[in-house]
């Protein structure tokens, strides 16, 4: 990640490391400005924990002490025509991964029986591809209404480029959610992929919301970008008023156009997860794809700016085991949010008020 855009802000408060009245000035309605967001992210990496008091008194104010755990489906794998240089089920990839076509009913059922489980409170399910057919639109929308009849859970739908006829349908099968990632800016989208636009993915976005349903939108950092590049997509969610905002590390697997890029460090990533919750104050923040191997052994102090998790694994990548998962929120003293907007206790008996 290039450090060209470094912040002006040499005679500000800031330039001193003041973060904490940066959070109070959020928390008054003070929306946070794009000199303000490179100024975090250049921030020295002695000032870390000082970012994270601050994005801890905005996370604190609206979420508490609780984390929402989302679990992941990776329902259709493989089979892309798209080239989005970061994944390794694009259509240039050479990564070792399973390919095969939608799930059937009871696949997908078994994954939702896993999510309750595991204690998610939302159930995601992702295909690949460009966008979904008529016909797996159909076929997702009777599953998702059996899964609402017996569990209860939280559906966020990850399908592609979608049409409002198609967020329609699910909204009425009873999707709660449908995530749609930009992942970096405007400017710097046509580095990632060349088979789709920007406007493509914003296109879907607006589908969604005139649909009726919440919109989840976040970030791949790491990819290549300028610091600029990250804090206006920051910002540009912020302006959407988007539900949820996935926070992703890129995690550069064999086989990608993005083999072997690696320009992060957990100091850096917890640095965005600050800027994030700083611009974004009331919005759901998840530490997403990439976390174990960019935060490493600091991946408990994301959470002092993040409320959200996925437990078990990803897309075609090994995630933390859940019980690890469990046993890092419970020594930070948090509590799980699972079930529909329900408040649980990690394993039974294990964290007492």
């Amino acid at each position: 990640m290039s450090t060209a855009d470094v912040s002006p802000l040499a005679e500000s408060p800031l330039a001193a490391g003041n973060w904490i009245e940066l959070a109070e000035q959020v928390l008054a309605g003070h929306r946070l400005t794009r000199e303000e967001g490179l100024a975090v992210l250049n921030a020295d990496d002695g000032e870390v924990l000082a970012l994270l008091d601050a994005a801890w008194r905005i996370r604190r104010e609206h979420f508490g002490n609780q984390v929402q755990l989302y679990y992941l489906k990776n329902a259709q794998s493989g089979l892309c025509a798209e080239d989005c240089g970061y994944c390794s089920q694009n259509v240039k990839s050479t990564a070792g991964i399973d390919k095969y076509k939608l799930l059937n009913e009871d696949q997908i059922l078994a994954g939702a029986k896993l999510a309750y489980e595991s204690q998610a409170r939302t159930y995601c399910i992702v295909t690949s591809g460009r966008g979904p057919t008529d016909k797996d639109i159909d076929h997702l929308s009777g599953v998702v209404r059996k899964i609402k009849d017996e569990y209860g859970l939280h559906i966020c739908c990850c399908l592609g480029l979608m049409e409002e006829r198609h967020t329609k349908k699910l909204a009425e099968a009873g999707v709660d959610r449908v995530n749609h990632n930009l992942n970096t800016s405007r400017s710097y989208y046509k580095n990632i992929c060349t088979t789709h636009t920007f406007d493509d993915r914003l296109n879907t976005l607006r589908a969604v919301r005139e649909s009726g349903m919440e919109v989840c939108c976040g970030i791949i950092a790491g990819m290549g970008e300028e610091y600029g590049d990250v804090v206006d997509l920051a910002l540009e969610l912020a302006q959407m008023k988007v539900e949820s905002i996935p926070v992703n590390f890129l995690n550069a697997i064999a086989g990608t156009q993005l083999e072997g890029l690696q320009v992060l460090n957990p100091r850096f990533c917890l640095k965005v997860l600050c800027l994030f919750r700083m611009a974004n104050p009331e919005t759901e923040i998840r530490i997403a794809g990439g976390r174990e191997i960019n935060l490493r052994s600091m991946q408990a102090m994301g959470l002092y700016a993040a409320n959200s998790l996925f437990v078990s694994d990803y897309l075609t990548t090994k995630g933390q085991k859940a019980e690890d998962d469990f046993a890092m929120i419970e020594d930070l003293g948090f509590k799980v949010v699972v079930g529909d907007h329900m408040s649980r206790e990690l394993y039974e008996g294990r964290i007492q008020d």
